[in-house]
């Protein structure tokens, strides 16, 4: 895996080989299987499939759990995957907060932990702060002791596998283009696997969420930055140099107002949360009996406030549906993909979001592209991210099980930390 950083566990070359590495991944498909099962599944004799379990079950991600239903002779001893034999976490760096979430093997959160913090401006602040959440996730008496897989980072800005350690110096210029995580991965002595926000969101869909079992879809997350992360085949699709997927530079508006990038009118600069809360500002000059008026408001608030019926509030949501619309449909046109999930801020309103970024896109696209693709909320809601970045590190382990630690070499590592 080209996400994987420094801090990555030395791979045994006597460990599981990639024949042992299947049979385990159709066993966490599966949950519960029988060897008899497996044999049949991936056409193997049933004595390498004995072998091959043989080789797994020391690591204690399965357990022989009783037996199946007899066929006519003996009854089968079930397989069964150790969804809590570890744990990961998964962090989210925000344009201004920090979330992190302990998951199990199927990504079912145990702990969630989120703090506000100018991430853009604050690098070291931001540093900190996810040792500091990744401390408190792991010190919960949730983990019980489990060992840690690794550690998933989501973010905020491009990523380039080919140059992980690099960020955008435009998004983000006060990290002067240096992520500068490896005191993390030292630290918890696991390896810490990176990519963008837009990219785990769609993952997260993909294998959670509202994308199970789709293959060609689309995540669109709604924050202060606006991105979308693509699945195609099945796989993330990050394009020649990561950048894929950056709707939110898409320039709508020649006129419209400078964006970051040195465009003008770009979809950031319309939908983005600051922008979101500055149309609010505008429209209360003219609407005093808002709710909103008279007082400091965030997102959440406006959110809030269309869900009551708040006219103004309706009119932001709803032009931001509309200028999202335009964007989609060219998405539509281009891509074709059969489903748009849409995630992040704004949500929370549904189908008064939903509605019009429907109509817009169904007036400005194919009749063929718009009749194909379904445009959903996200499932996972605002940990959709933080889910995403976990199911990074998942998948990678899956995909070579020697990134997971057994039993023994946890409690190695364990002993060895303590001495330093």
């Amino acid at each position: 895996m080209e996400q994987v950083r420094k801090g990555e566990r030395r791979r045994d070359p006597n460990g599981p080989r990639p024949l042992a590495d299947a049979v385990l991944r159709l066993i966490w498909r599966e949950r519960r299987i029988s060897r008899a099962a497996i044999a049949q599944r991936a056409s193997l004799s049933r004595s390498t499939v004995s072998e091959v379990v043989s080789e797994i079950l020391p690591t204690g991600l399965v357990s022989e759990v009783g037996l199946g239903k007899s066929r006519g002779g003996r009854r089968p001893v079930l397989l069964e995957f150790q969804d809590d034999a570890c744990v990961i976490l998964g962090v989210e760096m925000g344009a201004s907060h920090v979330a992190v979430a302990l998951t199990d093997l199927r990504a079912n959160v145990l702990v969630w932990e989120v703090r506000e913090h100018p991430v853009r401006t604050d690098p070291e602040g931001t540093r900190a702060l996810i040792a500091e959440l990744a401390e408190a996730c792991l010190g919960n008496g949730a983990r019980e002791g489990r060992p840690l897989v690794g550690i998933g980072v989501a973010l905020p800005c491009p990523f380039d596998p080919a140059h992980p350690e690099q960020l955008s110096s435009i998004v983000l210029p006060a990290w002067k283009g240096r992520l500068g995580l490896d005191d993390l991965s030292e630290r918890f002595g696991v390896p810490v696997m990176v990519d963008n926000d837009a990219n785990l969101g769609a993952l997260a869909e993909h294998w959670w969420g509202a994308g199970r079992g789709v293959d060609d879809f689309a995540y669109i997350k709604l924050a202060t930055g606006i991105g979308s992360g693509h699945i195609i085949g099945g796989d993330i699709y990050r394009g020649a140099t990561g950048v894929a997927g950056e709707i939110g530079h898409t320039a709508i508006d020649p006129g419209g107002k400078p964006c970051i990038c040195g465009l003008r009118g770009c979809l950031v600069t319309m939908i983005g949360t600051p922008a979101l809360l500055e149309r609010a500002e505008e429209l209360l000059k003219k609407r005093p009996d808002s709710a909103l008026a008279g007082r400091r408001f965030d997102i959440r608030d406006l959110e809030e406030a269309a869900l009551n019926g708040d006219q103004v509030a309706l009119q932001v949501a709803q032009e931001a549906a509309g200028h999202l619309g335009i964007v989609v449909a060219g998405l539509l046109n281009l891509m074709n993909p059969s489903m748009v999930v849409v995630g992040g801020d704004l949500v929370g309103l549904g189908e008064l979001l939903l509605v019009p970024l429907r109509e817009t896109a169904r007036s400005r696209t194919l009749v063929s592209s718009v009749k194909a693709a379904e445009i959903k909320a996200s499932e996972l809601g605002p940990r959709s991210v933080a889910i995403g970045a976990a199911t990074l590190v998942l998948k990678a382990a899956l995909e070579d099980s020697r990134l997971f630690p057994t039993v023994e070499n946890h409690a190695v590592a364990s002993i060895r930390r303590q001495r330093r």
